[in-house]
Formats: C-alpha cells, structure tokens, sequence
C-alpha cells in the first residue's frame, strides 16, 4: 500500500515558524510523499518560501509541490521554486515525475491551472485580447497537464493542481467566483489522459469530495477545507 499525505494553501508566513514543523514530526510513519497543492506563500515573497522550507527540510519522506496565485503575487515565482526545490521538493508546471515507493510505482503531474469556469457558466477565447489571453492560458496549461499525465507509466496516477477541475468541490464558494476558482478545461485534460485521483487546493469554502465529469475522485486538501496539518490517501 502506498499513502499520499496532500496539503494546500498552507500560506506561510510571518507567525508560521514551527507550527508546520511541530505537525510535521511524525508524518513520515502515516505517510510515503508528501504532496503540496499551491499556495505555499501568503503573499509570495521569497523569504515566506525560505521559512517553510525551513519547515519542511527534512521531513524524511519525498515531497512534490506546484504553485499557486499567492505564489506568483509579486513576479517572484521562480525564487520561490528554487528555495523549493534547494529543500528537496520537486515543483511541478506542466511537467510529471515518477518513484518507485515499496513496490509501487507513483506518478505525478501537476500544474497550477487556471480559471474560466465549468460547462454551462465558462469564458470562452473570444472578443477583448483580454479575454483571449485568459482562456488561452487556462488552455496551454491545460494541454500540458494532459501531455505530462499520457506520459506517466505509474502505477498510481496522481494530478496536482492549485485550481479546480471540477465544479463538485466547490459547493459552498459564492457561484459568481466559479470562473475564478478553476475551470472544466483541467478536469476534461485529465479525463483524456487518465489519473486515479486529483488533488487540489484554492477553494478555501468549498468540499473536500469530488469528481471530474468522467468519474475521477477529487479532492480539495485546501487547509481551510480539511481542517487538519494534512489528509492521507492510500492506494493498494
């Protein structure tokens, strides 16, 4: 059996110095991987990243993460991957990595995605540059998350997002910021490619359980939602 210990939206900051790490102690006896899903920082300053670095540096299990809107605040994105990643995490954007844990072979790929709504209620690449520019990012995002999941030979397939695939983990969000909590063009990518779970984070008001229009299990490990240091999945 391998578990999948998943957080999101841990929004380090200044008053975060060893609360993560005291959660953290044991968790590699619950745990094989621990996976973040965006929103790392709380306003996406490098020394935020460096704290929780900090915290998590030597957690004694693999971690991957990808971003989140936080985490590209003020344009410091790529200070805070490489803090990241200088503390043994693996980021992810568009692209996918696999391990062999106990016999079993894992496999993630992850993005941060976008938003542009759900079927029935999304944007669409038309009218103002503006509008275009927006679905279109969600679009190339999307496209890459479904690339780097069909190369992925894993046993267990994971999808890491920051943004929803799904409308199903947002019951409890406003519906008027649907657009801008995720959007259908993730969940249909995944679909295409195939995953055996998708974890995300973002929607701090919405549900844990989910799932995408083609039946894949979701779920939203948003802090806010789960209200615990993390939530563990296994898989046999």
């Amino acid at each position: 059996m391998i578990r999948i210990a998943a957080i999101g939206d841990l929004h380090c900051g200044g008053d975060s110095p060893g609360v993560l790490r005291r959660d953290l102690d044991r968790l590699s006896s619950h745990a094989d991987i621990l996976l973040l899903a965006g929103d790392l920082t709380l306003h996406g300053e490098a020394r935020e990243a460096k704290l929780l670095a900090d915290e998590i540096e030597g957690a004694g299990l693999p971690m991957i993460a990808v971003l989140g809107n936080h985490d590209y605040h003020l344009g410091s994105e790529a200070d805070i991957r490489k803090t990241m990643e200088n503390a043994g995490v693996c980021v992810l954007e568009g692209t996918g990595v696999s391990m062999d844990i106990d016999g079993t072979r894992l496999s993630v790929a992850g993005t941060k995605g976008f938003g542009g709504g759900f079927a029935g209620a999304c944007g669409s690449d038309f009218g103002e540059p503006e509008m275009k520019a927006f679905i279109r990012h969600t679009k190339g995002l999307a496209a890459r998350l479904e690339e780097a999941l069909a190369r992925l030979d894993g046993d267990v397939r994971i999808a890491l997002l920051h943004y929803s695939p799904t409308e199903t983990t947002l019951q409890g969000e406003r519906l008027e910021i649907y657009p801008f909590m995720g959007s259908y063009l993730l969940g249909d990518a995944i679909d295409r490619a195939g995953a055996n779970l998708v974890l995300h984070g973002h929607a701090h008001n919405g549900n844990e359980e989910g799932v995408t229009s083609g039946g894949i299990p979701v779920r939203n490990v948003a802090q806010p939602v789960i209200g615990h240091p993390y939530m563990v999945y296994p898989f046999d």
